[in-house]
């Protein structure tokens, strides 16, 4: 994901430390109706939030009382980190600047650690894994179940920190929670996932095998998913007995703040979960640690390939999904309303932020007249601010990816493609200032040009045509990228053939974003996943990934049996 940085390219501004300044009035409940949202944006977070209001402007709120509209904030709180379920100011002497996309304005000052606050993270999960490690399975069990509910009753807060800081619309943000809230879900089965096994392989010799924790493993997270990606790591990595590092998005790191807020709430020991700030120095120092003892990484080719080859070097375990161009053919054949709205919504959606998203559309046969009214469908879109009503997508997440993104649009131009629909340009009345690129459609696409070879990263969607399925399939085979791919059909034969012969990880069939529920996992292959695609998120294989096999082969002979009383309690196996 070329635009997806989890490790910032802006020049860090080296500030001085001031102390965290009370809240403003700028967190507020979320109104049921439009017309409240002047008299709630000035309620002020009630006083169970209070422990935990420094945490990062967006994070200082509660259940009920959060973030609703992109007003400036008059005095935003510096982002702290979060080590040993305490919250605690940084020390450092750099700081990098996070601006509400919808208007630029400072949101909060994010630090960039300093080594001894870094290496105090570590120290601390490095405690808590000796004790965490022999916590029984059931115990672990209970605390993810209060997570989940803590989960579920903040998920309008996490939502309305995800739309001030990353950009998304509210609507789209509470999809993002949910998606990583099933995850922890999905891990509270995990009395039938850890499962072992065991087989008498000679007389009085049994042979078994167990799974164990790794020890301090590490999430390095992009800024596109702020809650979603570190619930691929969260849930999954303690609940199989490991403690964790997480270095949210120096982009958006509410999200993550107030989920290790309510991991401290649910029950998670001191230590188990710690949150560090950062930019590329902080990568380094999770690829160097020998106390880390696996990474989880999501984000750009050069930074995943970077990622992936230094822990590697370093003997750690690493899982890196990068990036995508994910396709679409459609049949001439294909319901076409659902075709048109499923397409327009899987390609401007979460302003094509999105490494699922759908960028590349293959037109077989005479789809491709259709290009025009996707193009109708897509200016019915509202662009506006996350917070108001009605809107479909949000701005994209900086200056500097607008400018790259309009950038790829002029290249297309250039090499003679057509720009059908432009979004250049577009901007919401109320909100002049922000990062806003609108839906934008380029036809008569050819493979060797920059738009098509280059993952956007925005609201663009990029048009192929051929005459035949033969050779949409071949033109999807070729591309280098394997996350996703996707057939608008109404023939069973057809799909059927397609998903044989397609050789992207995630196929979709009329599902044009097919993204696996977490009972299975994210399964993107070739250069969309680092190492071959090994060691892919969620699911079986994540779990996997946070433990490692043990076997024991023991012998006792039936003669050395000298016990002659039995038990007669109720095993409680707890």
């Amino acid at each position: 994901m070329a635009a997806r940085r989890a490790i910032s390219t802006r020049t860090l501004q080296s500030l001085s430390l001031r102390p965290a300044v009370t809240v403003t009035s700028r967190a507020c409940r979320m109104p049921h109706h439009p017309q409240q949202a002047s008299q709630n944006a000035v309620r002020r977070i009630h006083a169970t939030a209070r422990q935990f209001q420094a945490a990062t402007t967006t994070a200082a709120s509660s259940p009920v009382e959060y973030p609703s509209n992109h007003d400036q904030i008059g005095q935003p709180v510096d982002t702290q980190m979060f080590i040993d379920n305490k919250l605690i100011a940084s020390k450092a002497d750099q700081w990098i600047e996070l601006h509400d996309p919808a208007t630029n304005n400072l949101v909060t000052r994010v630090p960039q650690n300093t080594d001894a606050e870094m290496k105090a993270a570590v120290a601390s999960a490095e405690k808590a894994f000796e004790s965490w490690k022999k916590t029984s399975l059931l115990a672990r069990q209970q605390i993810m179940f209060k997570y989940v509910g803590l989960i579920r009753e903040n998920w309008d807060r996490l939502a309305a920190s995800i739309t001030l800081e990353q950009g998304k619309t509210f609507a789209d943000a509470k999809g993002d929670v949910l998606r990583g809230l099933q995850v922890a879900e999905t891990a509270c089965g995990i009395t039938t996932q850890m499962q072992g096994e065991v087989l008498e392989v000679a007389k009085d010799m049994e042979t078994r095998s167990y799974k164990e924790p790794l020890g301090v493993v590490a999430a390095i997270c992009p800024f596109n998913f702020p809650a979603m990606i570190p619930l691929w790591t969260i849930p999954i990595a303690t609940i199989t007995g490991n403690t964790c590092i997480i270095k949210p998005s120096e982009r958006d790191p509410g999200a993550c703040m107030i989920l290790a807020e309510l991991a401290e709430k649910a029950g998670f020991p001191p230590g188990v979960i710690n949150i560090i700030h950062g930019s590329a120095k902080t990568v380094d120092f999770i690829l160097d640690e020998p106390a880390i003892k696996a990474i989880s990484f999501v984000g750009s080719n050069k930074a995943g390939e970077y990622i992936y080859k230094r822990a590697s070097e370093n003997g750690k375990r690493c899982q890196a999904n990068l990036g995508a161009k994910n396709h679409a053919a459609v049949l001439p054949d294909c319901n076409k309303n659902h075709a048109l709205n499923a397409i327009a919504g899987a390609a401007f959606g979460a302003a094509g932020q999105r490494c699922m998203a759908l960028s590349t559309l293959v037109l077989v046969g005479e789809t491709s007249e259709w290009a025009p009214e996707i193009a109708e469908r897509a200016r019915q879109l509202n662009m506006n601010g996350g917070f108001e009503e009605g809107a479909d997508l949000g701005p994209v997440i900086s200056p500097q990816a607008k400018e790259r993104i309009e950038a790829l649009i002029a290249t297309a131009e250039k090499e003679g493609a057509t720009i059908a629909l432009d979004g250049r340009g577009q901007k919401p009345e109320k909100y002049p200032n922000g990062n806003w690129v609108g839906p934008t459609i380029i036809t008569n696409v050819k493979p060797e040009m920059t738009c098509y070879r280059e993952e956007i990263f925005g609201p663009v969607l990029v048009c192929l045509n051929v005459p035949t399925l033969d050779e949409a399939i071949q033109l999807i085979n070729e591309n280098e990228y394997g996350n996703g791919a996707a057939i608008f059909t109404r023939s069973g034969a057809t799909a059927t053939r397609f998903q044989k012969e397609i050789e992207a990880g995630q196929v979709g069939i009329n599902v044009p974003i097919p993204v696996p529920l977490p009972m299975f996992s994210f399964t993107g292959n070739k250069k969309s996943v680092a190492g071959g695609g090994a060691n892919t998120f969620y699911g079986k294989p994540g779990m996997n990934f946070y433990t490692q096999q043990k076997t024991v082969t023991s012998f006792w002979q039936a003669q050395d049996a000298v016990s002659t009383k039995s038990s007669v309690n109720m095993p409680t196996q707890s």
